[in-house]
């Protein structure tokens, strides 16, 4: 028996052993391969052609992660590289006497309409430089047209597609599903524009929501439409006309309304761009990948100084704590915003905000660390897709609020949401519940039976003081009245362009015109930016990859467009608090 014993625990030991060695070996070989892929050197030859695909959806910063897109069998990544660096790289482009030109080669496109706007835009002042743009593709969507209508050249397969049939929006309601399951929403709110609770009231859109709606997309609408017609050189009528008829049915007709310059196939499009280059015919392209080339240039060319504009992103849902990096945790922007504040070495601020809002505590908590900072140093809130409710709430204090045309932004207003799942429990399950408590409002909150009169009153002073202080808040940082405020506010939606008009907005942009306001405001001639907050390390990446995130994002994959409601969905189950938020899961057709 106890040589039985000793074989037992030696094997034991053996295998203990031989995992921790395992481990170890593993932790060498992922930080040997991050370490070979952050010290690639990365050379532009000379002729070279930027090649721009946006393969994964666009972000407003690339993430640190080198094992996102990772195939370990080659140790090569396909991430796609965020806002930061696609801006950065075409501007530095411009400049760089390797690169000849851009190639654009995406059929579709993953993002918010204000980015695509803003890469637009880089690209039209990339080809101030007098090199060329062309792209080419099998088929475009809408979205993809819109944005590589500003090239010198479009190519379109000869049995390819072309998409331009305007713009459609698309709400999902839960009312009829909360209806057979006997589950009651209580929503206490404050805005008869305050559009986020409809889905659970109603079983379609409210007058005041569809005229808030048509009150952005029309916009973004004749944005797309005027700006296209410009470039393709038409009118605007035309398009509005070729996407009434559904005129482009199929490449030729694409051809022929003077959307594409040419059919052709890759082949024949590559020869006519070695044609020129001044290349020899049958010659081998030398592209490189906007990946790599981000790579290849430091995001400023600027002389070395210790002055410094921070650039700080805050991106997602706001919610208390520290959050991530998909979330706005009121915790770690504010001490990211704090840091800021008293690094002497920075000299202004600039806060990015891509949010639908979220929790209306933590974005108070957020808002005053922006006062605190104003005071001793110049804050421009650049937006991006969105910056509505708690992400407006975020950015009303700041000295300059720059925003695209067709960034979404507005909604000032408040709401609780609870459901009452009494009659669930009771009448499909035979559940009941009995209750003692030591006080009259411990239960307050609870999904099993309905609020009370009293109760309900309760919530709506809170909510009212909420949307009192949110609109205060607003009415400080933008020199109005409360009053004007609250006429303004109501929960409703606006284009960045009529929020400009209406003053909730100074300037419209992107992120670049948000630097340049900051680096007038702070009297700077040079100048380095230093983006925050910090990203986590390679090996913080992994650990978090193989916990709860890395299952977001295969259901991403999975999901693919009904992703976007199960999310919201989730985001019913993490809901506390008054909010101060934007439901808008509104989807656009480009």
């Amino acid at each position: 028996m106890k040589q039985f014993f000793k074989f037992l625990f030696a094997s034991m030991l053996g295998f203990i052993l031989g995992v921790v060695v395992l481990f170890f070996l593993f932790i060498f070989i992922v930080s040997a391969a991050v370490s070979s892929m952050g010290t690639e050197e990365v050379k532009v030859s000379s002729g070279s052609v930027l090649q721009i695909n946006f393969s994964q959806p666009i972000r407003d910063r690339s993430s640190n992660n080198p094992f996102e897109g990772l195939n370990f069998s080659t140790l090569k990544s396909n991430k796609q590289i965020g806002m930061n660096d696609i801006l950065n790289s075409i501007e530095n482009a411009s400049t760089d006497d390797n690169i000849k030109g851009i190639f654009l080669d995406f059929s579709g496109l993953q993002s918010g309409f204000a980015n695509i706007e803003e890469i637009r835009n880089k690209l039209l002042a990339f080809k101030k430089s007098g090199k060329f743009v062309y792209a080419y593709s099998d088929s475009y969507s809408q979205g993809a047209y819109y944005l590589v209508s500003v090239s010198d050249k479009i190519y379109l397969n000869p049995q390819g597609e072309l998409t331009l049939n305007g713009l459609m929006t698309e709400l999902m309601f839960f009312k009829g599903a909360l209806d057979k399951l006997e589950i009651e929403p209580e929503v206490i709110r404050h805005g008869k524009y305050k559009s986020a609770i409809e889905p659970f009231i109603l079983d379609k859109m409210s007058p005041e929501n569809r005229q808030q709606i048509a009150g952005f997309v029309d916009p973004i609408w004749k944005q797309m439409a005027t700006d296209i017609a410009t470039s393709r050189k038409l009118n605007e009528d035309d398009i509005y006309k070729i996407a009434d008829s559904l005129a482009i049915r199929n490449a030729e007709d694409a051809l022929k309304n003077g959307l594409v310059d040419k059919l052709a196939y890759f082949d024949q499009f590559l020869e006519d761009v070695n044609n020129k280059l001044g290349n020899a015919s049958g010659e081998e392209l030398k592209l490189i990948s906007i990946n790599k080339y981000s790579k290849s240039n430091p995001k400023t060319k600027k002389e070395f100084t210790s002055d410094k504009i921070a650039v700080i992103y805050a991106i997602g849902e706001i919610e208390g704590g520290k959050g991530d990096d998909e979330t706005i945790g009121s915790d770690k922007i504010s001490e990211t915003i704090r840091e800021a504040r008293l690094d002497k070495n920075i000299k202004a601020i600039v806060l990015r905000v891509n949010s639908p809002g979220g929790s209306a505590l933590a974005s108070d908590v957020i808002w005053r660390e922006v006062v605190l900072a104003k005071r001793v140093k110049p804050v421009v809130v650049s937006m991006g897709n969105v910056a509505a409710s708690g992400g407006y709430y975020i950015s009303c204090a700041a000295n300059a609020i720059v925003a695209e045309p067709t960034t979404i932004t507005g909604s000032i207003g408040v709401f609780g949401l609870m459901f009452n799942a009494q009659n669930m429990f009771k009448n499909k399950l035979g559940l009941t519940f009995d209750t003692y408590k030591t006080s009259n409002y411990t239960d307050l909150g609870t999904i099993t039976r309905p609020l009370t009169s009293g109760e309900k009153n309760i919530l709506q002073v809170q909510v009212d003081q909420v949307y009192n202080t949110f609109t205060s808040r607003v009415a400080q940082g933008r020199k109005m009245s409360q009053a004007d405020v609250d006429s303004i506010g109501q929960g409703r939606v606006w284009s960045g362009i009529d929020a400009k008009r209406i003053g909730l907005v100074d300037e419209l942009g992107g992120l670049d015109r948000a630097i340049a306001i900051a680096k007038k405001m702070a009297k700077l001639d040079n100048y380095r930016i230093k983006e925050l907050p910090v990203q986590k390390e390679a090996l913080e990446e992994l650990i978090t990859d193989l916990s709860g995130e890395a299952q977001a994002k295969y259901l991403q994959v999975k999901l693919g467009p009904a992703f976007n409601y199960w999310e919201k969905a989730n985001e019913l189950m993490k809901i506390q608090g008054i909010q101060a938020r934007s439901f808008y899961q509104a989807e656009f057709n480009y």
